[in-house]
């Protein structure tokens, strides 16, 4: 069975943002994920997400080099347009693409202005395993208390994360996905700090 475009992707739609208003949150894509009857290089909740979001007024990159049949699929599906990584609304990352190539993408990418802090870039980004039992400690708006999550970023890639976000309200906002059909987003909003860090 084909994904429904309007009834799966509101669902999508939801579900993430419900991630999204709750950092840290886990949400789970694989019920729509199972009708997913694309053969491409990435996760199932990697190209739900991108057709729910993307659309003829938004363009997107990806930094591998090697995706040129992916992003004639995206753009197919969702008439977005591909756009150098410093133009990109969206920006997509793979499970393959390394941590030096994701910072240095994370340097060039759109923050917004404080005029238009809306004009910044949105990734999504293909993660290990994603867990609410990790070493980083998630606080701010959202987040009753605190929680906890674990993604593929290690120490660097969060600093270099922070460093887009210390002028709030530019930043930018992170959509997890993982293997799992799994989503967890980490909106500019939130703090980040590492518990093994004393």
């Amino acid at each position: 069975m084909a994904i429904d475009q309007v009834h799966d992707l509101q669902q999508v739609y939801r579900k993430i943002l419900h991630s999204m208003s709750r950092p840290g949150t886990i949400s789970s894509l694989s019920e729509i994920a199972e009708r997913v009857d694309f053969n491409l290089p990435c996760y199932n909740a990697t190209i739900l997400s991108a057709m729910t979001f993307l659309d003829a007024e938004s363009t997107f990159h990806i930094l591998s080099e090697e995706q040129k049949d992916l992003i004639e699929k995206i753009s197919e599906y969702t008439s977005s347009r591909y756009a150098p990584i410093n133009e990109a609304d969206f920006v997509i990352v793979l499970r393959d693409d390394t941590d030096t190539v994701i910072q240095k993408a994370m340097q060039q990418c759109k923050n917004g202005t404080l005029i238009d802090p809306q004009l910044s870039s949105i990734w999504i980004i293909e993660s290990t395993p994603l867990s609410d039992e990790g070493q980083w400690m998630l606080t701010g708006p959202g987040i009753q208390h605190k929680c906890q999550v674990q993604t593929r970023f290690n120490q660097s890639m969060w600093k270099a994360r922070n460093e887009k976000t210390k002028e709030y309200p530019l930043g930018i906002d992170l959509i997890f996905t993982d293997e799992h059909e799994q989503v967890v987003c980490i909106p500019r909003t939130t703090t980040i700090n590492n518990m093994e860090v004393s």
